[in-house]
């Protein structure tokens, strides 16, 4: 998928292809976390224990880990449509098997295929971005695809809570299944094809190596929830170990043939540093998104839908500020934004560390749109500066990796605050401790560990340019992309 970023984008204008697939790319990702509230509902419609129930999340998750680091190699062999075809055809299919479901193992098998669709539109929307989107535009435009690709996860909870106060959880797909139809069929009439596909032949076995590799690190990580430790961590010992060969194999077919993920995204600095500070970004969100719901309905006592009402400001900010985000970026750079957006992430989170039984919502609520504010600051001009240091033709497998590693932060990020928050309590109520208490000492260690991780950001943030070059040197570096890619 090769074009030149010319007539389908204008300056101050939005291409088509890329509106429709925000809106796709937005209704897919909702689903990654819009069954986290339906776990009881689960339990006693199918009659399945919690830990079975919690499936429906994790297989979701390790679908899409399995799945993403085989979409550089495809979307390089696909045409745009064809692309969009497949990935809202599987989603399609995985959503009405989902709503009619007769059994839990079948609900299983729907989200896998779900989660199938969903692994292809994140980078068929961020390399589609990067090859119509002029670069003194692309900050702009990549501010709209924050909407998609931040807001829709944190939202997923909420708009779970409201449908399950109502209905059954059936109607999380029965919903969704009608809007996605839409949006499929409206994009198959306004999508045009971005350049010609690319002949190749897949390696199989990286394949089998990538699924096993980074699904095998996913499920580990996602598996500390449990509490058993010894467990996880053989299969994330597996799962990195699968992980190397792939990496070997990677580096060998660059030579030989065609690599599944072409690891030579790496020597860029800046897409590296971006890269770091991505996942740790993804670290800090999705941590939060663990902690607050525990503590404000296993504390405090509110429902799921009040827990959700309470962090939908933070998520609406966070989208309504991209494209403003997306602006400034184009104007001034991305440091301005980038630096005061990590110290805004380390702060909010350094406050979690004071919660208690008697703190103020209006205090919680603050800190969430801080950090939710910090993170659309962040998010949009490092996307952004990573993908835009990469040549034209490494950008599906830039945006392919960089998908890999948010789902692999996402399941570390989970990981760690849960076996601090617990190792902690268990500790205190070891020692005699009241169980509240023990609870809230684990979550603000869990908080301030989170914090810590931060600083990363912010050290990664003073590395990072304002601008990937100027367009001078963007010709420059195009021109030289043939050598790179024989190197």
């Amino acid at each position: 998928m090769t074009a030149e970023p010319s007539a389908l984008a204008s300056k101050g204008r939005t291409p088509t292809v890329i509106r429709v697939l925000v809106l796709a790319t937005f209704v897919v990702i909702l689903n990654e976390t819009i069954m986290i509230n339906a776990i009881p509902r689960l339990m006693a419609d199918l009659e399945v224990t919690e830990r079975a129930a919690q499936w429906v999340s994790t297989a979701f998750m390790l679908t899409m880990a399995a799945v993403i680091p085989t979409t550089g190699w495809f979307l390089q062999r696909v045409t745009t449509r064809q692309a969009y075809t497949a990935a809202m055809a599987v989603f399609l299919a995985g959503t009405a098997l989902s709503a009619v479901a007769p059994s839990f193992v079948v609900l299983l098998l729907g989200r896998i295929i779900q989660a199938g669709g969903t692994a292809v539109m994140m980078p068929l929307l961020m390399t589609t971005l990067m090859t119509v989107v002029p670069e003194h535009d692309r900050g702009r435009v990549m501010g709209n695809v924050t909407l998609a690709i931040s807001v829709a996860p944190a939202l997923g909870p909420v708009l779970s809570g409201v449908v399950l106060q109502v209905g059954s959880w059936r109607w999380l797909f029965v919903l969704v299944l009608p809007i996605a139809a839409v949006i499929t069929w409206l994009g198959l009439r306004r999508l045009e094809d971005i350049g010609e596909p690319q002949a190749g032949v897949i390696d199989t076995a990286s394949v089998a190596l990538a699924a096993l590799g980074f699904g095998g690190l996913v499920f580990g990580l996602s598996r500390f929830e449990s509490g058993d430790f010894t467990s996880p961590a053989l299969m994330i010992a597996a799962g990195s170990a699968f992980i190397a060969v792939f990496v070997f194999r990677q580096l060998r077919l660059q030579r030989t043939g065609t690599p599944l993920l072409d690891l030579r995204v790496l020597q860029s600095a800046t897409y590296a540093k971006a890269l770091v500070l991505m996942s740790v970004a993804f670290m800090a969100m999705l941590g939060s998104m663990i902690l607050l719901p525990l503590y404000l309905q296993n504390l405090r006592g509110l429902s799921p839908l009040q827990t959700g009402l309470l962090v939908m400001p933070g998520g609406l900010a966070m989208g309504l500020l991209g494209p403003t985000v997306g602006r400034l970026f184009d104007r001034f750079g991305g440091r301005v934004l980038v630096v005061p957006g990590s110290i805004g992430i380390a702060m909010a989170l350094a406050g979690f560390t004071r919660i208690s039984m008697t703190m103020p919502y209006w205090q919680l609520l603050a800190l969430h749109v801080l950090l939710m504010v910090s993170l659309a600051a962040t998010f949009t001009p490092v996307f952004t500066l990573g993908l835009g240091a990469l040549p034209q033709q490494l950008y599906s497998h830039g945006s392919s990796m960089l998908g890999t590693l948010q789902q692999v932060a996402a399941a570390f990020g989970t990981a760690l605050v849960v076996t601090v928050m617990s190792t902690r309590s268990t500790t205190l109520l070891a020692e005699g401790a009241d169980s509240v208490a023990a609870d809230l000492d684990g979550m603000r260690l869990a908080f301030l560990i989170s914090a810590g991780l931060a600083l990363i950001m912010v050290a990664m943030a003073m590395l990072l340019p304002s601008r990937t070059a100027t367009a001078e040197a963007v010709a420059d570096h195009e021109a030289a992309a043939p050598e790179l890619l024989e190197s």
